[in-house]
């Protein structure tokens, strides 16, 4: 198989699909990879080093696009790469089509096979592709979070740790999985006072576990989330709906009731948001404020810190992707059920319920 690796084209997206280890042992396996001279700069990687793995160098996007059977990428392909998927290829990357109409309906016309690395499963139900940048996402939630409390960044002027004689700062997550229990643990390490929320009495149990007590954990109702975000310095939206549109937790009317200065950072931007004020943002310019509450949200946060990105990224998914390799879709997916349920389009089908019910879709099976 030949395999095809483009550079990132979205805003300030810095990361890269493969390392030149991934280029080395698809070779090894007797496949071949193509893989655009800039694509791994970004992340100190050159291209010199995919070549000496045993990657062959293409000078532009289109010369991958057209020579691949399969496609890695990081982020969802943007408008400039739409008409470069063909009928039959495979295209393995980050989708989130359930908040994305437009991509999903062409990637259903082009008659590609598209697998979405978020909604790949283990047999436990957890999600190995989704967790490594979640837990990138959940650690920055707080970095920047704190870094926009600042007065100059149009925060309350709020050191989250608060110093001998001034209490810290408060941090409320919404949402109690990988993103939520990563922001939750470098908030406590800073020595804020955080609270989690969570639909789930399992959940909580779980964080409670992990974090030894040292977080308030607490039912997620309405009324919770109301009493929570109005009090809290900090807001780290953390819900995730696998493969879905995310559910907007926080509402406008409880926004306004937010202490003026305090910081939203929605990391559930990429599916939809869960704020309902929330809107997709970029690294260059990064947040706005609604009634006097600054909002952050930007779709590809760990791109901001690519190297570690990149690395921790492709530990995970190589596997699949030399899956898909050596054996081909149909009896990749045939025997391995996880790898299955990250499929979402096949063949100009919709194919993962999650997606067909965000857009009214006939859902089809892959076989």
């Amino acid at each position: 198989m030949i395999i095809g690796v483009p550079k990132e084209i979205k805003e300030e997206e810095y990361r890269v699909a493969i390392t030149p280890a991934g280029v080395r042992s698809f070779v090894e396996s007797g496949h071949k990879v193509i893989i655009e001279k800039t694509a791994g700069v970004g992340s100190y990687i050159t291209a010199r080093e995919y070549k000496e793995a045993g990657a062959n160098i293409a000078a532009n996007i289109a010369n991958v696009y057209k020579r691949a059977d399969m496609i890695l990428k990081v982020k969802e392909p943007l408008p400039p790469e739409y008409d470069l998927i063909r009928e039959g290829q495979l295209l393995f990357t980050y989708l989130h089509l359930a908040a994305n109409e437009k991509l999903t309906r062409h990637l259903m016309k082009s008659g590609s096979t598209c697998i979405a690395y978020e909604t790949v499963t283990r047999s436990d139900g957890h999600l190995p592709l989704l967790r490594p940048m979640s837990e990138v996402a959940g650690k920055m939630a707080v970095q920047v979070g704190c870094q926009f409390l600042e007065k100059r960044k149009g925060g309350r002027g709020i050191l989250i740790s608060g110093v001998p004689g001034v209490p810290p700062g408060d941090v409320v997550i919404i949402g109690g999985g990988v993103v939520g229990l990563s922001a939750a643990q470098l908030a406590v390490g800073l020595g804020a006072q955080v609270a989690i929320l969570d639909v789930s009495t399992k959940v909580l149990r779980h964080v409670d576990e992990n974090m030894h007590g040292r977080v308030i954990t607490i039912k997620s109702t309405p009324q919770s989330v109301e009493s929570a975000v109005k009090y809290a310095d900090l807001v780290v939206g953390a819900v995730l709906v696998t493969g879905a549109k995310a559910p907007k937790v926080v509402t406008r009317r409880m926004i306004k009731e937010m202490k003026p200065g305090s910081v939203i950072v929605d990391v559930a931007i990429d599916q939809g948001g869960c704020i309902e004020t929330s809107k997709l943002t970029t690294h260059s310019h990064p947040t706005f404020t609604y009634n006097d509450v600054v909002h952050y949200c930007v779709g590809n946060m760990p791109g901001a810190v690519p190297r570690t990105s990149t690395l921790a990224l492709t530990n995970e998914t190589l596997p699949y992707a030399l899956e898909l390799a050596n054996k081909g879709f149909i009896d990749a997916v045939k025997g391995n059920e996880g790898l299955a349920n990250g499929v979402n389009i096949h063949d100009g089908k919709c194919v993962h319920q999650g997606v067909a019910e965000a857009f009214k879709l006939k859902l089809s099976e892959i076989f």
